[in-house]
């Protein structure tokens, strides 16, 4: 069975493809930088503007599939609308101009996103991704590997998986992303940082941003921001800011 996913252009494949691989989980997915598989899914690009996503047989649940797919590769962006809006941003304008067409790359289990963002915090993607290796082995979260982890970490990883069982919407987009973020960060271990993060990639908020993240005040630095006023600065680019953090962290 084989499906076109159709996105507007630009799209980056390169770009994307490049973030999704380093954070592939061993075992689960992979990504060799030409196309991503998981399971009987394989998705690879398809011409200049679809994706195409093939089955090893026709799934009982195609759309949910395709729903999957599009959401991890941000194929329902308008690249354009959102690359004119942060261009009228003169230190943004250059950014946009060198890397056009910014997605949020997301992940097929919003679970496995969010235990990322946990895992994540003040270690290197390398080492997070080790991790996650260990953590979604075989495809399931396997608590008994949380070992090696600071305790107040895995005591937030612990609670997310717990309320995700409970109530599944704790991953899903909110009425708004304030609603989002108090409902994430109501979670104890779980805080503005790691919640914008979870919002951009597994709840789709294109507006989340995560104005604490060292790499984005890194990027800020160099284009003549000062990091302490980043958070008003990106006042401006709203309502895309979380893309306005994918085109800093792409400059690094």
């Amino acid at each position: 069975m084989t499906i076109s996913l159709a996105f507007r252009s630009p799209f980056r494949w390169s770009a994307i493809a490049g973030f999704l691989a380093t954070r592939a989980i061993a075992g689960v997915e992979s990504f060799d930088g030409t196309r991503y598989e998981r399971g009987e899914v394989c998705i690879e690009p398809n011409g200049s503007n679809a994706l195409k996503m093939t089955c090893a047989a026709p799934p009982p649940s195609a759309a949910s599939l395709v729903a999957r797919a599009r959401r991890m590769f941000d194929l329902d962006a308008d690249p354009v609308a959102i690359g004119e809006h942060l261009s009228r941003d003169r230190l943004l304008r250059k950014l946009l101009t060198r890397r056009p067409g910014p997605r949020v790359p997301g992940g097929w289990e919003p679970l496995e996103i969010a235990v990322r963002a946990i895992v994540g915090q003040q270690i290197s993607v390398q080492a997070a991704t080790t991790i996650m290796n260990r953590l979604f082995a075989g495809g399931r979260f396997n608590d008994s590997a949380l070992g090696g982890m600071p305790k107040s970490r895995i005591d937030a990883i612990r609670t997310l998986v717990r309320t995700f069982a409970d109530d599944p919407s704790i991953l899903s987009r909110g009425a708004t992303l304030d609603e989002s973020i108090e409902r994430l960060t109501a979670l104890k271990g779980i805080g503005p940082w790691t919640a914008h993060y979870i919002a951009m990639r597994a709840l789709r908020e294109p507006d989340a941003f995560p104005h604490a993240d060292l790499g984005l005040k890194k990027a800020a630095i160099a284009i003549g921001i000062d990091p302490d006023k980043l958070l008003a600065c990106a006042e401006r680019w709203r309502p895309y800011r979380a893309y306005a953090a994918v085109a800093l962290w792409e400059s690094l």
